[in-house]
């Protein structure tokens, strides 16, 4: 989703389509083989509030479909992630494997893991022109198409505990420096500015990611992307680096950051219980705090914005970053038989009334067309609308620097992102990294 219009916006142009685009064993029977004769196998990601939609979703193809049945396996985020990486690598991955898109579903095509998936949308294009257009950028290499979009659009906000502002006496902030200023003011409450579960460090780059977007706009990034020799070395990298450091030395996240994980959402309950004031974070985490904050979200406790401007900064304010979407790909080792099932299920359940309701009542922008009614008389309206006038109003909707990129990139990209917010390496030392992978 990028700025034009929400619903009709072009799949892929180039490297701003591509941009435009964030624990247990598997079952033993999930191989590449996909179970036993008849049915499919399918990972996907475990927690509230998006499992039982996922969960709901599978149980309600196999009622419809009981001889072709879907079994699937749930995993923490993390843990998928290496999970799904050493299983596809070892030739044991599932018939239907959900993924991000972009530079990890690329790594998957070049290692022939996935199926080319062109010819069936070209064949199903009842089943594409329901999707949002956009959401295909990132499911597209060398322009052909491996993944289905499914889910939800969830850009990156900043959300607000409208309490604290209220007790400490201070409004939301409209600039970066507003920021800057209300740092001492809350932790003069002894209220940590923001809360961040850094341990996980996709959430730490979710900072860099907007510093340097508001401060440069997307073009830094897009060079990176296209593999440009020490694109990294843009001066306003250096200075994006070195306001996120002021900011941790200036006591701007909550004590302790660095040992807090996502996957626990105890980021969330920083936020929802007052000891946070703000939180850069997911859409989805309106979700979360939903479910597990008590009135905080009924109340109208908690606010949310797009990130501001950087004062001076060349990047325009109505950039969003995030994601246009999740997708299913195929494995290319499943049967001919597990190949039709996961199509089936691409066809029929994931585009049906009550998927749209699941994501919808979760607080989730589906990547279905035809949604707006139902966002419209959704108890989440509000922030639904939100969620959708980002998308609409962006110039840019990038997709988060960790999925844009490949995994070794990606890995180096988060490795050395913790380091810079723990203040062990400098934001030089950061460059030189990041130019040492580009293209890897």
């Amino acid at each position: 989703m990028k700025r034009r219009d929400f619903l009709t916006l072009s799949a892929g142009t180039g490297t701003a389509a591509a941009l435009a685009a964030c624990g247990s064993s598997g079952p033993s029977n999930s191989g590449g083989s996909g179970g036993a004769a008849g049915a499919a196998s399918y990972w996907a990601l475990s927690g509230q509030p998006s499992e039982p939609i996922r969960r709901a979703a599978i149980d309600r193809f196999n009622k419809a479909n009981p001889s072709t049945q879907i079994t699937g396996t749930y995993f923490a985020n993390d843990a998928y992630k290496q999970k799904i990486k050493t299983a596809l690598g070892a030739g044991e991955g599932p018939s239907i494997i959900f993924n991000w898109g972009g530079g990890g579903l690329k790594t998957y095509v070049e290692a022939g893991h996935v199926e080319d998936l062109t010819d069936w949308f070209a064949q199903n294009a009842t089943v594409k022109d329901k999707i949002i257009p956009a959401s295909f950028g990132a499911a597209t290499v060398n322009g052909r198409i491996y993944a289905r979009p499914v889910e939800s659009v969830t850009p990156i906000v900043l959300f607000y505990n409208k309490r604290v502002f209220d007790q400490v006496g201070v409004q939301p902030p409209q600039t970066y420096g507003d920021i800057l200023d209300l740092v001492p003011k809350f932790n003069a409450k002894g209220i940590a500015p923001f809360s961040l579960a850094g341990q996980s460090r996709w959430t730490n780059m979710m900072w860099v990611e907007f510093l340097l977007d508001r401060t440069a706009g997307s073009d830094v990034f897009n060079r990176v992307f296209a593999g440009e020799k020490n694109a990294w070395s843009d001066p306003a990298v250096l200075d994006s680096l070195t306001k996120v450091q002021d900011l941790v030395r200036a006591d701007g996240f909550i004590k302790g950051f660095s040992s807090i994980t996502a996957d626990s959402s105890a980021d969330q309950a920083l936020l929802y219980t007052g000891k946070a004031a703000m939180m850069v974070h997911g859409s989805w985490s309106y979700g979360l705090q939903k479910a597990n904050g008590g009135d905080f979200v009924s109340s109208g406790a908690l606010g949310y914005m797009n990130f501001p401007p950087v004062d001076g900064g060349k990047g325009d304010p109505s950039n969003a970053l995030g994601n246009p979407g999740q997708y299913l790909s195929i494995s290319t080792k499943a049967t001919p038989e597990q190949k039709e099932i996961a199509k089936k299920l691409f066809s029929t359940t994931l585009l049906e009334d009550e998927e749209i309701k699941g994501w919808v009542g979760a607080g989730y922008v589906p990547v279905l067309k035809g949604s707006e009614t139902q966002l419209s008389t959704s108890p989440n309206a509000d922030f639904l609308k939100f969620v959708y006038d980002t998308a609409v109003n962006a110039k840019l909707f990038a997709q988060s620097w960790d999925q844009a990129l490949s995994p070794t990139a990606s890995e180096t990209l988060l490795d050395n992102i913790a380091k810079l917010f723990q203040l062990q390496i400098s934001p030089q030392q950061w460059v030189d990294a990041m130019n040492g992978v580009i293209g890897k």
